[in-house]
């Protein structure tokens, strides 16, 4: 049985880890992505949504690239929900991980030096009854301090027939939360549930385009329903990080410098893939 984290202010413990996990809110005073009011919403709501990266061509693209992925992935014996830390073995995973209009926004939440070090895609086949229950992503992560945010890139169009995300609004303010071991009725993809999540804050539905990102803290309550449509509902996760931010069990290997510097020296610094 894993750990119940309970929400001690502050830090928290994992694996013997030390963890600062209080919210680190964007100083950015002067950011080139975002107007100053959309990082002030991500301060207090502990989001965005509706960000436009890639044009309609640009995301026909990727989608075509990914169907052929999850095909070979599947074949395979993988399942949809199973390429995780993509770019580190896909040389076009990579390329999206570096992308001048998602790593603006990144280095406009979180500051000039920026490390990108997740990319796991999340597909909801059409029907497939697997649900994400309400969690925190920094309950998962051996990182310490809590300067991480997930940008969500919809390869799919994403709404609300289809499953989309959930976002629970300035729920990141109320620190770690405590959460439970997933029963397995939830049919959760993940497995650790926050149970009366609504109670800290207004959920707001995340419909995105294709093309089109999210972007929240790694302490903001967020979920998704089943997919009970006849649609696919994909999107890629994409993390980044403050140079600053120390990794254990060897996670540090997953981090590139996708913008500034890491003069802290706490992660690898990984080389694009030659192939996909």
């Amino acid at each position: 049985m894993k750990k119940e984290f309970r929400a001690i202010p502050g830090r928290e413990d994992i694996e013997g880890m030390e963890r600062d996990l209080r919210f680190h809110p964007s100083l950015t005073g002067n950011p080139q992505a975002l107007s100053p009011g959309q990082v002030e919403s991500f301060n207090r709501d502990g989001f965005l949504k509706n960000l436009r990266v890639y044009d309609d061509g640009e995301i026909d693209v990727i989608r075509t690239y990914f169907d052929e992925l999850l095909e070979r992935t599947l074949a395979s014996g993988g399942d949809s929900y199973s390429i995780s830390t993509a770019h580190l073995l896909y040389g076009t995973v990579f390329d999206i991980l570096t992308h001048p209009p998602i790593v603006a926004i990144a280095r406009d939440v979180l500051g000039p030096d920026v490390i990108g070090w997740g990319s796991h895609f999340f597909c909801k086949l059409p029907g497939d009854g697997k649900a994400v229950a309400w969690h925190q992503d920094a309950s998962y992560w051996p990182m310490t301090p809590s300067k991480t945010a997930t940008i969500w890139l919809a390869i799919d169009k994403a709404d609300l027939d289809n499953a989309c995300m959930s976002f629970i609004a300035g729920s990141h303010r109320h620190g770690h939360l405590a959460w439970r071991e997933s029963a397995e009725g939830e049919h959760n993809v993940l497995n650790q549930t926050v149970d009366d999540a609504e109670r800290y804050g207004e959920v707001v539905p995340i419909e995105l385009e294709a093309g089109e990102v999210s972007v929240h803290s790694d302490l903001l309550l967020h979920g998704s329903k089943a997919n009970q449509s006849k649609r696919r509902r994909c999107g890629l996760t994409l993390r980044y990080c403050s140079p600053e931010v120390r990794a254990e069990n060897d996670w540090h290997e997953k981090g590139v410098v996708v913008s500034g510097r890491d003069n802290s020296g706490n992660w690898s610094d990984r080389e694009r893939p030659k192939t996909d």
